[in-house]
């Protein structure tokens, strides 16, 4: 019990050296936020007029999740970037020389991350609004979807957890960056995987961002476009388990890695 009070504590202490960071420089935050605004306004006011919802409805209240579902991911990066640079500054270094629990250097990046994403979550939702998104929904399962979005993010901090310790320098990770792209776009983020050719679309469905998408959609009671596949109609389930499976996989593999570098 002690040596989990320490890991706590030290976790903790991680997370408020970040929060602190971010008081610090307010201009990070405003920039990680500047993509997905503009994406909103982007897809939902230039592209958004000519852009057909698969089965009828709004196509910018069908958008809106998805976008708030990309971010999410897109969180990823962030992390892998922060983990990355302060490798290169030494940081990392520091603070496997102290006496300190080996975890609590993760636990407290995936603290402060989280927190950082409620704030981005928020913020987008109250964008949506702003331009003319409804939740249709009842306000338990907005709750319900909020927090399956976070439950993703959540899941991608130990990837990009991860990818940050395995990742040699910041300027890789940069470069990395573009892989998430492909990741979000072979979804249903801005189309109905049935409007995508066969294969691509059965891709697309089975994308563990596509999962979180559809039950997003439905539990703020926007248009879903779902097609006939098991996984379609199981969205809201396989939004917990693929979040799960992800932690189960990077959580461990991140503590491993951390307590074995060797920069």
């Amino acid at each position: 019990m002690s040596t989990v009070r320490w890991a706590v504590a030290d976790g903790w202490t991680v997370a408020v050296r970040d929060f602190t960071y971010w008081v610090r420089e307010p201009a990070r935050i405003l920039w990680s936020l500047g993509y997905p605004i503009v994406s909103v306004l982007l897809f939902g006011f230039v592209f958004g007029s000519a852009m057909s919802v698969y089965g009828g409805g709004d196509y910018r209240e069908f958008l809106l999740p998805g976008m708030f579902t990309m971010t999410m991911a897109f969180g990823a990066g962030s992390t892998m970037v922060a983990i990355t640079t302060d490798a290169a500054k030494g940081v990392t270094d520091r603070f496997r020389s102290m006496p300190m629990a080996r975890s609590g250097v993760v636990v407290g990046r995936s603290i402060a991350d989280v927190a950082n994403s409620m704030l981005d979550l928020l913020i987008l939702i109250g964008c949506g609004l702003a331009v003319g998104w409804h939740v249709r929904g009842g306000p338990l399962d907005a709750l319900a979807a909020a927090g399956l979005l976070l439950l993703l993010r959540f899941a991608f901090i130990w990837l990009g957890i991860y990818l940050g310790l395995v990742i040699p320098s910041p300027e890789t990770a940069n470069n990395l960056w573009a892989l998430l792209f492909p990741l979000t776009m072979v979804s249903n983020v801005f189309v109905a995987p049935a409007q995508m050719p066969g294969w691509l679309g059965t891709i697309a469905e089975w994308n563990p961002i596509s999962a979180t998408v559809t039950a997003a959609r439905s539990l703020f009671g926007n248009p879903e476009a779902a097609g006939s596949s098991w996984i379609a109609h199981h969205a809201v389930l396989m939004a917990v388990l693929w979040p799960l499976i992800f932690v189960a996989v990077f959580l461990p593999l991140s503590v491993r890695r951390y307590r074995n570098l060797n920069r």
